[in-house]
């Protein structure tokens, strides 16, 4: 396989076993995307990569568990801002957290851990979501990646429609080319793929 330019990076989102099916939080056929994502990484066609891992604090605030009254999967309002309600997932030290064994992690350059400040949620590997100051802090991702002169980022994992999404708009707005390696991605469900679609389209970034 021809190594891809040394201004290219690739970006692999959670893949983690609670966001795979007999986890918390499972996308349907998750675990699909562990033996190509290895092969993948096995490859050494990228010579930059970074793998996020969700790691909340347990009682984080994007669980319904912490919301009395609520279920998972609905929405309420968290420092303004619309917040979907999670069951507890991906809590800091869990089997369920682990970067899945499956994949040889040991050619990562970076390992990004996410949603790690208990009122904050953080689908992006960019930026977290909204916080109390109203603002969406910098995870410091953008300028490492720019430091790195990075200038194009490949962006595949779980889930399709929410953190691997929220990440390739992020980065196409960090100033990066994007490519969405749709294949390489799953969805919480696929009744949001129409909606995925749109809007990497209207963020210019492309799908293959």
């Amino acid at each position: 396989m021809t190594v891809l330019p040394a201004d290219v990076a690739l970006l692999v989102i959670d893949l983690q076993p609670d966001f795979m099916p007999g986890g918390a939080l499972a996308c349907a056929d998750g675990d699909a995307l562990v033996a190509p994502i290895a092969e993948l990484l096995a490859q050494r066609r990228y010579r930059t990569v970074v793998a996020t891992q969700d790691w909340h604090p347990a009682g984080h605030a994007s669980f319904a568990s912490q919301h009395p009254g609520t279920r998972p999967f609905e929405t309420i309002l968290l420092h303004a801002q619309p917040q979907t309600l999670w069951p507890d997932h991906c809590v800091q030290g869990s089997d369920g957290a682990a970067l899945h064994p499956g994949v040889d992690w040991n050619v990562a350059d970076l390992i990004l851990r996410k949603g790690t400040r208990s009122q904050v949620d953080s689908y992006s590997a960019f930026r977290e979501n909204h916080g109390p100051d109203g603002d969406r802090p910098a995870t410091g991702l953008a300028g490492w990646l720019h430091e790195r002169r990075i200038r194009e980022v490949h962006v595949c994992g779980l889930a399709r429609d929410y953190c691997v999404l929220w990440s390739a708009q992020d980065a196409a707005k960090a100033g990066f080319r994007v490519k969405f390696l749709w294949e390489l991605t799953k969805p919480v469900t696929d009744a949001n793929d129409a909606m995925v679609r749109e809007a990497l389209g209207k963020a210019g970034i492309a799908v293959i």
